[in-house]
Order: C-alpha cells, then sequence, then structure tokens
C-alpha cells in the first residue's frame, strides 16, 4: 500500500475492537488520519469486569481504560465520543453521526458491536440487561441495597453476575429453561459441577422452566414461571443474549444476517473499503459450517490487530484464524474454554471433579474423533497442555493423553 499519509481510516465503535483497531494500526506504522467514534461518552472502557468485580468492588478502579485522553493524543487518533454513526454511504465513502457532521473515509472499519437482548419487560420496572458501564453502576446500586435478586438467563453473563450478588451477600435465583448452566460451552460434567458450586454458595437453581411474566416495580417485582411457581425479587436482570449493532446501517446496501456479513478475510461481502470486527461481525469460521459472531473479548482484540494489519500492509495476510478463547472468573474459581463442542461430540474430563476444588482439564471430541477444543477448571497448566494440543487435527485421544502426562 502506497501513500499511507493521505489517507484516512474511519473505526466506527469505541470498544475493544475498536480501540484495539486504532492502536494496531499506529504501531503497524499506519500514519495516515485515524478517527475513532463512539456512541457512549465515557473514554474506552474494558468489559469484562461488568459482570463480575465492577458488581463488587469499586467500580472506578474495577473498570480499566481502554485508551487514556493522553494516549489517544499520542497516537494521533481523533476521537469523537457520545457521537453516534447514523447512516453509511458506501458509495461515497462517508459516515455520518447523530450531531449532523460526516466523515469521509479510504477504509472504514464497523466495530459497533452488539446490545444486550432487549428485556421482554419494562427497564424503568427494575428489570435490568447489562451490557454498558451505565448499565453496572445501575445494577450494583440495586444489589448494594439489598433485596432478592432473579437472573434470567444461565449463561456466562447471568452466572457471573449471580456469583457477584452472592458475594454482596444478596438472595439469588436464577432462572433458565435449558437444564443445566453454560452446558454448551463447557459440557455437561462441567456445566453440573458449575451449577454445584452456585447451590453450594447459596444460589437457588431453577433451570429446566422459562419466565412467563414479570410484573410489579422495583424493589417489589413478581415473576411467574412456566410450571406456575412464583417468585418475588426486588431486582431481576435479564441475560438471554445479545444482538448485534446494525441499525445505522439500514439502507447501506451492507449486507446484514445477524451481524455484518463478512468473508473469510473480514471484508463485508459485496461492499469494498469496508471491514467488520468484533460482536458485529459474521463470517465462516474455519472450524464451522457457515458463518458465526463470535462474541468473546479474544476474539474482538484478534479481529482488531488482523484487520488494522491487513489495511496497513496492504498485503494478502490470508484467512483470518480465531483462537476461540473464552474464561470466566465465578467466586473464586475460573473456567477456560478453547475451540468448541460439536454436534454429536463427547467431552473427556482429565482430573477429579467432584473434590472440593477441583482443577481439572476438559477435552472435547467430535464425531470423528479429532479434538474440537477443551477447557480448564482452576488448572492453569492444565489449560496451557489444552491450547498447546488442541489444534483441529489431533485424534482427541491423544491430546487427553498429552494432558493426562501434566496431572500434579
Amino acid at each position: 500500500m502506497t501513500g499511507l499519509s493521505e489517507r484516512t481510516v474511519v473505526v466506527v465503535g469505541a470498544s475493544v475492537a475498536g480501540v484495539r483497531t486504532v492502536n494496531t494500526l499506529r504501531t503497524e506504522g499506519f500514519d495516515g488520519r485515524v478517527v475513532l467514534i463512539g456512541a457512549e461518552t465515557h473514554l474506552p472502557y474494558d468489559k469484562p469486569p461488568l459482570s463480575k468485580s465492577a458488581l463488587v468492588g469499586d467500580v472506578d478502579i474495577c473498570v480499566s481504560a481502554l485508551a487514556s485522553e493522553d494516549d489517544l493524543d499520542r497516537l494521533q487518533i481523533e476521537c469523537m465520543l457520545g457521537d453516534s454513526a447514523m447512516s453509511l454511504y458506501p458509495g461515497e465513502r462517508r459516515v455520518r453521526l447523530a450531531s449532523g457532521k460526516s466523515l469521509s473515509y479510504d477504509e472504514l472499519v464497523i466495530a459497533t458491536g452488539a446490545s444486550a437482548r432487549p428485556s421482554p419487560w419494562r427497564a424503568d420496572s427494575g428489570v435490568h440487561v447489562l451490557r454498558t458501564l451505565d448499565d453496572a453502576v445501575a445494577l450494583r446500586a440495586c444489589l448494594v441495597a439489598g433485596g432478592p435478586l432473579v437472573v434470567i438467563g444461565g449463561g456466562l453473563i447471568g452466572t457471573e453476575v449471580a456469583a457477584a450478588a452472592r458475594t454482596l451477600g444478596c438472595q439469588v435465583t436464577i432462572v433458565d429453561p435449558a437444564p443445566l448452566p453454560m452446558a454448551r460451552l463447557a459440557g455437561e460434567a462441567v456445566a453440573a459441577r458449575l451449577d454445584r458450586l452456585h447451590r453450594d454458595r447459596g444460589v437457588i437453581p431453577r433451570y429446566g422452566v422459562g419466565v412467563r411474566s414479570v410484573t410489579g416495580v422495583a424493589g417489589d417485582l413478581r415473576l411467574e414461571l412456566e410450571d406456575d411457581h412464583r417468585l418475588e425479587a426486588a431486582t431481576v436482570l435479564v441475560g438471554i443474549g445479545s444482538v448485534p449493532n446494525v441499525e445505522w446501517l439500514e439502507g447501506s446496501g451492507v449486507p446484514v444476517d445477524g451481524g455484518v456479513v463478512c468473508d473469510e478475510r473480514l471484508r463485508v461481502v459485496g461492499v469494498p473499503h469496508l471491514h467488520a470486527v468484533g460482536d458485529v461481525a459474521r463470517w465462516p469460521h474455519p472450524a464451522l459450517p457457515g458463518r458465526v459472531r463470535a462474541e468473546h473479548w479474544t476474539n474482538a482484540v484478534d479481529q482488531a490487530r488482523y484487520v488494522a494489519r491487513a489495511l496497513t500492509d496492504g498485503a494478502d495476510v490470508g484467512r483470518y484464524e480465531p483462537s476461540d478463547y473464552v474464561w470466566t472468573d465465578q467466586f473464586d474459581w475460573k473456567l477456560q474454554s478453547i475451540g468448541h463442542r460439536v454436534s454429536g461430540g463427547i467431552s473427556h474430563v482429565i482430573g477429579d471433579l467432584d473434590v472440593e476444588r477441583p482443577a481439572v482439564a476438559v477435552v472435547h471430541e467430535g464425531p470423528d474423533g479429532t479434538a474440537t477444543g477443551g477447557g480448564s477448571v482452576n488448572w492453569p497448566r492444565g489449560m496451557m497442555a489444552v491450547r498447546k494440543s488442541v489444534d483441529g487435527r489431533r485424534a482427541a485421544s491423544e491430546v487427553v493423553d498429552l494432558i493426562q502426562a501434566v496431572l500434579p
């Protein structure tokens, strides 16, 4: 690529994917104009603590900035915060903001992320979602005030919030139609042990049943479950997934289908000079059928670096190869995962899950006998072995043997 100093890259979205994109542009030597657009007024911040330490401790201390004003000035990043992108005109290479400003670009990176899936119940009635710093501040205030919390959704966010709320001393109930928490990610054996951990720490599980209705007002809420059971709560958190932030792309010609449709190099399909990264991107995963949208911090970082290098170097950097790494901290436990569990596969546990504080590894085996993924519970060395061994080619039995060799 020539004439870098005369080019403008606009990055829409100031969360981790957007910030890592602009940072990597500079570290890779791009010396043109770089503009970062963010809908929130806060300086860019890291989101993983929002459902964990930020609910238990001081939010301002627990949530770290992804970039300070000095960082942005030093890197010569033009940062436009509190000004959402409203419309995109790819034919003109122009984006219009809520303030009425228009920006021209040579290349644009869509990094607008995702929002919490809207709650079916009114937000002003004590029913919360959790995706942003403001969400965390509002939820923490309710938890500190006390009273029972009902968490609707036993996925990553729901179980993390439940653990944080119990740490604060709240009475907590989790409701989810699934039979176990996080089983799709961790496997049934680990999910069952996670459920037992939550029970041992005082969380009341209501798995295998959905919520029919939520009525009342903040501080005095009543939930009716689909089995006719009734619960009372001061606060309700709804954690039932997310939706990509793509409304601003309506009428632009950008293909949207459960996210911005990209090719294997994260280029927007059929629209030149556009890339998408992070939670908003839907791209063909090399190990999974069709296109996927991966909502993981590590994926957002890896995609941002990949696209920034492609824009800077102007060379064929090959297809994007994901690491598919996810982690969660709940109470004093750490669960880590890499790769995927696939339909028709089985999971092998290396170590003893039944002890009070297990240190185990897991290997997921696909129908063809290949190790498709794995993970660990409270065992960093075992996780290192999983990451080194699971490469999409080794047999699961071989990976199990390699991990067993490092058992304490």
